[in-house]
């Protein structure tokens, strides 16, 4: 049988994604303090166009983790870095230019916890890249937000040491730099949006893309650790996906959608739960559990098809975007829910 449904090298990843949480919070929340104490309008008001930036990726950063499917505590050493920094923020010992400098390596370091991950999820699995790719446009934005700071440091700084502005041009080297980022990173930048959330059948449709991503993953080794691993991936993520969508979207759609279609749908799901605890109760070494795995994918392979063809078409039909999003919102709120129950559940 399969003997762990957890992996060392998710959970590390599951870390380094909760420390990145926890220090996007001091980020906003020193943006919000920034704001508060600049006079100068143009300084503040990039300052709030980084806190709304900053905002919207924490909603990101969530859905990654949420994606990713395995939680995890931010570490003691980062709650503890993180209280430092606020009281040095809250305190008198700095200069308000020296203040935007500590956050601007907190910016920094939050720049390469995210390729850190993204390097990680290379050599861990395709399913993680598939699941952590949001984290490119944080990764950009940050760095852009950087090269802002840069600025904002020589503005203050000089005003603060001599009494006088710094010489003419400086925002525009500022914006030459993000433009050059841009170019780097491409079309890397793709969540600027004012949206409240995803679409819902976007959302749903990472769940499908990841899962039969593992699937591709499983077929392509005969490592019994690593089908271990990947099945133990495959579980949590299958059964955390279906209870959210039991709980937050039939009932939504069922109206619309109908009562026989609906009700396939969760029996479908109910075969599919009772086909992972059998799987599950079987050696990965063992020639059947590759059968069995094929067996489950061939039900999740119909079941994917009639959500993405006439069940997203309902929601399309009965929907306005803004129901969408907020479905959306509630559905990876379920998803959060139920894998800390789950994970609590394992101890």
């Amino acid at each position: 049988m399969v003997k762990s449904l957890d992996d060392v090298k998710r959970s590390a990843i599951a870390m380094e994604l909760a420390d990145m949480a926890e220090l996007q919070k001091l980020l906003i929340a020193n943006e919000q303090q920034f704001i508060s104490e600049i006079s100068d309008s143009d300084v503040r008001d990039r300052f709030q166009k980084m806190l709304d930036d900053d905002r919207k990726n924490m909603g990101v950063l969530e859905t990654v983790m949420v994606q990713y499917g395995v939680k995890a505590e931010p570490r003691d050493v980062t709650k503890q870095m993180i209280e430092q920094v606020q009281q040095l923020m809250q305190g008198s010992e700095l200069k308000l230019f020296q203040k935007v400098g500590q956050h601007e390596l907190l910016k920094h370091k939050q720049v390469m916890a995210g390729l850190l991950i993204h390097k990680c999820s290379q050599v861990v699995g395709a399913d993680v890249a598939v699941a952590i790719a949001p984290l490119n446009t944080i990764n950009f934005e940050n760095r852009a937000h950087q090269e802002q700071l840069k600025g904002v440091i020589e503005l203050l700084g000089t005003r603060e040491l001599t009494g006088k502005d710094p010489e003419q041009g400086l925002w525009g080297r500022v914006q030459d730099a993000v433009a050059a980022l841009s170019g780097v990173f491409g079309s890397a930048a793709t969540q600027n949006t004012d949206k409240q959330d995803m679409d819902i059948r976007d959302l749903i449709r990472l769940d499908h893309n990841k899962v039969n991503t593992i699937y591709t993953e499983m077929g392509a080794t005969e490592d019994v650790s690593k089908l271990e691993e990947l099945f133990g991936q495959m579980y949590k993520d299958l059964l955390v996906h279906a209870k959210a969508e039991e709980q937050v979207v039939y009932p939504k759609v069922r109206p619309f959608y109908g009562d026989d279609n609906t009700q396939e749908l969760f029996d479908e799901q109910a075969e599919m739960e009772r086909m992972l605890n059998e799987i599950k109760s079987i050696d990965p070494a063992n020639s059947q559990f590759k059968e069995r795995i094929k067996q489950l994918m061939d039900v999740v392979g119909d079941h994917i098809r009639q959500e993405e063809s006439t069940m997203f078409a309902a929601i399309g039909n009965n929907c306005n975007e803004q129901q969408r999003e907020q479905l959306a919102s509630e559905f990876k709120s379920a998803k959060s829910q139920i894998q800390d129950q789950m994970a609590a559940s394992m101890k």
